[in-house]
């Protein structure tokens, strides 16, 4: 996997959210893909989950600001810190995460495990953040 590839699909992840546009995120992935946004929980499944997921989470947000670090690749897998501020329900929040990426040879996402925290109000990352 070239870094490229993983910058170009990220940057694509980007426009996505901030535009919360479900087709656009769900085109990110494969049609087996696993999108596990909550370790606990049972992934959803292919572009369909993927849509799905992203139709519901994304209809309270709005001001959708994404931000993401420098990755680090090895192989087909590429781990990723993010950091994202928004608007959800009229509330100013701040989503600070991580990507666990695995992605199959046409640079789609095949797996995506994510870590992520929140907090109140629209906060600005710590130095060193993302290197």
């Amino acid at each position: 996997m070239q870094n490229q590839t993983v910058l170009d699909w990220l940057e694509g992840y980007r426009k996505a959210w901030e535009s919360r546009d479900a087709d656009a995120a769900a085109a990110l992935f494969t049609d087996d893909s696993l999108y596990r946004e909550q370790p606990y929980q049972e992934p959803f499944v292919g572009q369909q989950g993927v849509h799905g997921y992203w139709t519901g989470v994304t209809a309270t947000q709005s001001e959708v600001k994404f931000r993401y670090g420098t990755p680090v690749v090895e192989g087909s897998r590429a781990a990723v810190e993010w950091w994202v501020t928004m608007l959800n329900g009229g509330m100013e929040v701040t989503l600070a995460g991580q990507f666990l990426l695995h992605f199959d040879d046409s640079g789609k996402c095949r797996e995506l495990r994510e870590y992520w925290h929140f907090s109140e109000g629209r906060l600005e990352p710590h130095t060193g953040w993302g290197e």
